[in-house]
């Protein structure tokens, strides 16, 4: 069969395997036009990938409406069986996966081996829940009202999902949507960013086909690509159940005003903060601000951005930290030594130098790397970057750190919570006060403690306050929030007719 991905710059033969366009209702219907994906790192032309409109949009919709019910009484064994399924598919094919992933984002190739681990992962547990998927009895007799009533809740599928991923982890981020809509019993429409929609088709294709080996119906996993037309048609349709959501805060803002009162899942943005004590181990702490900072080129909404370090121990770890950035290893992401690449497009490039010569004309000092050398920027370090500043009060979204150094512990909570982000931060301390204190203290969704706030398991609550978004992710967690609660109250008939003599 023809395909409308037509792969080149060595990419996987992966690409070749899916259909021609787009996989909607129960089969793969043409997509109107298509759109080059091109290697961030040179720009290479990797693939011609179908687009979509809002008429395709549409018909995913009727599609996914016209199955909603029989996705939702689907017994627990086949949703568990599609999904394991799914695994065993990815897992024989993660090497093609990983070169995708590479060539399509642009990351290097030790953090998207790291995507298909936990992309197994989220598939396994999601499976895994489908079992945990239950309700309990509840007291009714608590007032003599209830004296003979039996109660208890089920839990049952909200309905149609939208799951709207972001472009920096496409594949994990399409995972987090889909396994569990599709473990709750909900049909999901995914849209991927359109700079990385391949790893994603394939996903879904791979998917479809165990739910066709199940006797499950197709339409119940559906994908359009597409720009915010696409994504505006899908999540305002009222027919859909929940809008699951990583992206910016400015565009999920946006989803969450103009998709009400449909409920909206947000993980959007952040500044992550991690905060060195002055009794902390000063080489694991600036192990892990290399290490946290530049991960994935830095485009991860819980790599470290901010370091607030106390005082007593600053002209010590900034020394440190120094040595180490030296050593980090930037260029072509598909070498495996590669901890630093290209961002996803020259755009994205362009903003985060604006913001660097913006900090350092306000006074910053730059401390290390900041220069772009054949269209990567070298990871950066600043000092003493200005509150107000993007850089210190953005999501950065590129590999740059930001340090500012203050007197105790209690100013520096006072930093770290200064923000309109809340999803993670760590603190570094040998003090086991000092770390219950932070967990109380710090506004975010995850604090962590002698680590990288951009420690993550994938069946941890995971998601963030204030403008950092809504609900939570993880099997378990997002499960729970496809799904709503039905009560049930009975009250036993009694038999009142008397007998004859």
């Amino acid at each position: 069969m023809t395909t409308h991905v037509k792969p080149t710059c060595g990419a996987s033969p992966l690409v070749k395997e899916f259909p021609e366009g787009l996989p909607v209702g129960d089969g793969w219907v043409a997509a109107p036009a298509a759109e080059d994906v091109r290697f961030p790192y040179d720009g290479t032309l990797v693939a011609s990938a179908p687009v979509g409109d809002t008429d395709l949009a549409r018909q995913a919709l009727d599609a996914a409406v016209s199955v909603r019910h029989q996705v939702g009484r689907l017994p627990s064994h086949t949703r568990r069986a599609a999904l394991l399924a799914t695994h065993e598919a990815v897992t024989a094919r993660r090497d093609d996966f990983e070169r995708l992933l590479v060539l399509e984002t642009g990351k290097p190739l030790v953090d998207c081996r790291v995507e298909v681990d936990r992309t197994l992962l989220t598939l396994l547990t999601a499976a895994e829940e489908v079992a945990r998927l239950h309700g309990e009895t509840v007291p009714l007799d608590l007032l003599p009202s209830g004296e003979g009533l039996l109660g208890f809740w089920t839990r049952k599928p909200i309905g149609v999902v939208v799951g709207i991923a972001g472009f920096n982890y496409p594949l994990l981020l399409a995972t987090h949507k889909i396994a569990p809509a599709l473990a709750a019993g909900c049909p999901i429409i995914a849209k991927p960013a359109p700079q990385t929609p391949l790893a994603t088709l394939w996903l879904v294709h791979l998917i479809r086909e165990a739910l066709h080996a199940c006797g499950a119906p197709q339409a119940a996993v559906q994908l359009v690509t597409g720009g915010p037309e696409v994504g505006a048609a899908l999540t305002t349709d009222r027919r859909i159940g929940a809008v699951s959501f990583t992206g910016s805060a400015a565009v999920g803002h946006r989803i969450a005003k103009d998709a009400a009162p449909t409920k909206v899942l947000l993980e959007l943005g952040s500044n992550a903060a991690l905060v060195v004590a002055a009794d902390a181990d000063l080489d694991a702490a600036a192990d892990a601000v290399v290490r946290g900072g530049f991960y994935a080129s830095g485009q991860a909404c819980i790599s470290v951005q901010r370091v607030v370090v106390v005082d007593a121990v600053r002209e010590e770890f900034v020394a440190r930290l120094k040595e180490r950035v030296a050593d980090v290893t930037v260029g072509d992401p598909r070498d495996p030594q590669t901890r630093v690449s290209a961002l996803i497009d020259e755009r994205s490039t362009e903003r985060v130098c604006a913001w660097l010569d913006e900090a350092v004309t306000a006074g910053a000092s730059l401390l290390a790397g900041g220069k772009v050398s054949d269209g990567v920027i070298e990871p950066a370090v600043l000092l003493d970057v200005d509150r107000g500043l993007p850089l210190w009060d953005e999501e950065v979204f590129g590999p740059v750190v930001a340090l500012r150094s203050v007197p105790d512990l209690e100013t520096a909570f006072d930093l770290v919570n200064d923000s309109r982000y809340g999803l993670h931060a760590s603190v570094y301390t040998s003090a086991l006060d000092t770390a219950f204190t932070a967990l109380d203290r710090l506004e975010v969704g995850g604090v962590v403690v002698n680590e990288v706030p951009g420690f993550r398991s994938d069946v941890m609550p995971y998601g963030g306050v204030k403008d950092s978004g809504a609900g939570r992710e993880g099997p378990r967690f997002a499960i729970e929030e496809l799904t709503v609660t039905r009560m049930a109250v009975i009250r036993p008939t009694t038999n009142t007719t008397t007998k004859k003599p």
